[in-house]
């Protein structure tokens, strides 16, 4: 009984120190590929793959018949089907990758195809991680150059660890769709590009799937993930507040194409009632300045004061005005709050370095208009008040409502300071899903030839 044990330690140990042995042999030929530059520069994030590989033991994933070669299969098909996400398929190695290579490593595969192999072990996981980022990023991010995603985490996000995460989720290919971005705008367009590519007749023409394609490319770049936001797009002059699941629409007025509204994102941490407006100075030196110069009335009968360097008004005689017009640089002006204040009842503050923001307008005939490129860059709202209530509601703060009624009313000087900040993107979308319908808007900044451009050239 002692030598039937003695033969089972034995077998057991040298049963280990082969498998031992093999792996070590098998992590050697990825390691050994990984600091090979003929291997390195067929990948697009090099120093991604080092770090799955490091980080999950430097073997073989994906062609190794003891790990989850189901699951080998589901990556294989997702990156056929990268054109369902508005991807490009020439960009994940498919050239080299296929089911049927896979199927070559069902069993232990012999020693003379070691290094098809381990190429292909690796160019699979450079292609899951390439299209990881590609979901998240999009392709030409203008913010992320691929060298900086490919070094450092970018607000939490980390392609390889996305990847090691999904290996071990049951549901591996929804743990990678996670990847995209949660915006319904986005998610509305994938359903409708993929819902076009499964259909018997494509119900898009090819000039329509280009603007599906840009378009979720630029969703890709926005960083707000939450729930609770503001969207605002240019191109349909409308403003999105999205809460969960509820979406409340407003007209807006947009930047001219000489003054163009940015995009950006922000947050909203306050707004305030009956605002001042500080002239930029650009409006006041090729707008203002000529008008004042042919009528000092000018001034008065807009609500408008002059200030000097030193912040002190300034009374404007003839004199001073030849002053003023021979050196507009040192002086600055401001409009008061009331019924013609440019601004208009309520305005909305957010950090960004265009000096631009919401705000209610005097105006309130140019929401009539379908074309309403028409502002200086800040974006005027339609029923700002009812926005700013909605914002109090939602803050908690609904008791504030009547405050703020009584304070737009009166022109009272308030500002009303939110507990939580509310995330406010500013986007340029020229095509995006309404009642199931693909909608087309007219590309009023003419942004989108050269993105249009990137991605022809591509395929």
């Amino acid at each position: 009984m002692k030598a039937v044990k003695y033969f089972v330690v034995i077998f057991f140990s040298i049963f280990c120190t082969a498998i031992c042995a093999q792996n070590v042999n098998i992590g050697a030929e990825i390691t050994a590929a990984l600091e090979n530059n003929t291997y390195l520069s067929k990948l697009n994030y090099p120093k991604s793959v080092f770090r799955f590989y490091t980080d999950n033991y430097s073997g073989y994933h994906w062609t190794d018949s003891r790990q989850r070669q189901e699951q080998s299969k589901i990556a294989l098909l997702l990156l056929t089907k990268a054109d369902h996400y508005g991807l490009s398929l020439s960009d994940y190695h498919l050239e080299a990758l296929s089911l049927e290579k896979l199927e070559q490593w069902a069993d232990f595969p012999s020693e003379k195809n070691q290094k098809e192999r381990t190429l292909f072990d690796i160019l699979l996981t450079d292609g899951l991680i390439t299209f990881i980022n590609d979901l998240h990023f999009g392709k030409y991010n203008p913010l992320y150059q691929k060298t900086q995603i490919d070094t450092s985490r970018i607000n939490g996000f980390c392609a390889d660890e996305i990847l090691s995460t999904a290996r071990m989720h049951t549901d591996f290919q929804g743990a990678i769709l996670k990847a995209q971005p949660s915006l319904k705008a986005y998610s509305d367009l994938q359903t409708y590009l993929d819902r076009s590519h499964t259909a018997n007749d494509r119900i898009v023409s090819q000039t329509e799937m280009g603007k599906i394609i840009i378009n979720m490319e630029r969703l890709r770049w926005i960083n707000t993930q939450s729930a609770y936001y503001i969207m605002v797009n240019i191109p349909s002059y409308t403003l999105e507040l999205h809460q969960g699941d509820e979406m409340f629409g407003f007209k807006i007025v947009v930047g001219k194409s000489t003054t163009k509204t940015p995009v950006l994102e922000s947050e909203i941490s306050y707004f305030s009632t009956a605002p001042d407006w500080r002239v930029p100075q650009s409006i006041f030196r090729k707008e203002m300045l000529p008008e004042m110069m042919k009528d000092r009335s000018y001034l008065a009968d807009h609500n408008y004061s002059i200030y000097d360097g030193s912040g002190n008004k300034v009374t404007v005689n003839a004199s001073k005005l030849r002053q003023i017009n021979n050196s507009p640089n040192n002086y600055s002006v401001r409009q008061s709050s009331g019924q013609d204040n440019a601004l208009g009842a309520v305005v909305f503050r957010f950090e960004n370095p265009y000096a631009v923001y919401l705000h209610d307008t005097a105006q309130k005939q140019f929401f009539d208009r379908e074309k309403r490129a028409l502002s200086h860059g800040c974006v005027r709202v339609e029923n700002a008040d009812r926005l700013a209530a909605m914002l109090l509601a939602y803050d908690g703060s609904e008791y504030k409502v009547s405050e703020l009624e009584n304070a737009i009313l009166s022109y009272e000087k308030r500002d009303f300071v939110l507990s939580e900040p509310v995330p406010i993107i500013i986007t340029y979308l020229t095509c995006l899903i309404e009642n199931g319908k693909l909608i087309l808007y007219t590309d009023i900044y003419q942004f989108d030839r050269s993105l249009e451009g990137k991605f022809n050239q591509n395929r």
